[in-house]
């Protein structure tokens, strides 16, 4: 017990340790920071609300309000477990894009919806299903982003995921432009580029991490990682980082490009930190995802992540905690309180 005790201690050391030396993400390696004293667990600074979202938002105006979005996110993934990666998939793209606002909704010439980057997204009939149920229990009450932001959260517990509370106060954007889509990450860029993408998010290394533990659930189309599989950087031959084994079930399951391929090989219906554990047999489907494993600054991470799953679960919940804040709406005049989902209101 005693060795088992001071190996989880080293793990968490080493966890925080590397997030206070990540200020640089241009360092090639990892140098543990003189200014870590302690151990503090993780949680969801007050101050990043700043007083304008509450965990108590809906108490009087709403109160059936999370009752009727679990009950109604239970019934959708028992027909479908798939779909809760869908709706973690559909919060990330939402909050990547002009924050948590909703805007990945809107369902219009031009918009983020309509975007190529957004093609694949799915859990837009969810989102629809729970707001319709709202506004007859609640009506011009609840917004589209909360609601999405809550059903991520849901679904998630639903794989055996973690639980984690979900402030609310957000008011839907009213602007949606596709374009702006194509900042989302596709799962080919350099660790460099993540890392700036996520830190541009008020986000650290530690958290570009857990999130991508986001793929223990979920499918990539096989036409996103052919290139991998067969013409790699172009030498007509498949990715040498991938291991042979997984590689050979790749190329058989993926002769067609419309075809899907679990993200987790090996546990791809439950939230768990297996992914980590791929990643560590070179079975990183995405090219991204196997670059954690490869790179000086994030691969400490990935074996804390692979050898501690209650460390992977609490700091997931922190993560999506932190993420799920990001540049929201509050004000009356910067958002509204959308009756459709898909369309800004009638004014």
């Amino acid at each position: 017990m005693a060795n088992s005790s001071f190996f989880t201690f080293l793990l968490l050391l080493l966890l925080y340790t590397i997030v206070a030396s990540a200020n640089n993400p241009n360092d090639d390696e990892i140098v543990p920071s003189d200014n870590v004293f302690t151990l503090q667990v993780p949680t969801l600074d007050d101050s990043i609300l700043d007083n304008l979202l509450s965990f108590g938002y809906y108490l009087k105006s709403c109160p059936e309000f999370e009752s009727i979005l679990h009950n109604k996110i239970k019934v959708w993934i028992q027909k479908d477990h798939t779909l809760a990666a869908s709706l973690l998939r559909l919060h990330f793209h939402d909050c990547a894009v002009r924050g948590c606002d909703g805007s990945i909704l809107l369902d219009h010439d031009g918009s983020e919806r309509r975007a190529e980057a957004s093609k694949k997204l799915r859990g837009f009939k969810v989102i629809n299903d729970i707001k319709e149920e709202l506004e007859r229990s609640c009506p011009n009450t609840v917004s589209c982003a909360d609601i999405l932001s809550a059903a991520a959260r849901d679904a998630t517990v639903e794989l055996g995921g973690p639980y984690w509370a979900v402030p609310y106060g957000r008011k839907d954007g009213r602007i949606s432009i596709a374009k702006e889509a194509q900042i989302i990450p596709i799962g080919r860029e350099n660790i460099t580029s993540l890392i700036e993408f996520f830190q541009s998010k008020g986000l650290t290394l530690l958290d570009l991490v857990v999130l991508s533990g986001s793929h223990t659930i979920g499918r990539s189309s096989c036409g996103s990682i052919q290139y991998r599989l067969y013409n790699y950087q172009g030498t007509g031959k498949p990715d040498p980082t991938i291991d042979p084994k997984y590689l050979n079930f790749l190329q058989r399951k993926c002769r067609w490009a419309s075809e899907y391929v679990d993200l987790d090989a090996t546990t791809p219906n439950k939230f768990d930190n297996n992914y980590y554990i791929n990643l560590s047999k070179r079975m990183g489907l995405l090219y991204t995802d196997q670059l954690l494993y490869s790179d000086p600054r994030t691969s400490p991470l990935v074996s804390a992540l692979a050898s501690t799953p209650s460390i992977f679960q609490h700091q997931f919940a922190v993560s999506m905690s932190k993420f799920g804040v990001i540049d929201v709406l509050t004000a009356q005049d910067e958002g509204e309180i959308r009756t459709n989902c898909n369309f800004v209101n009638a004014y």
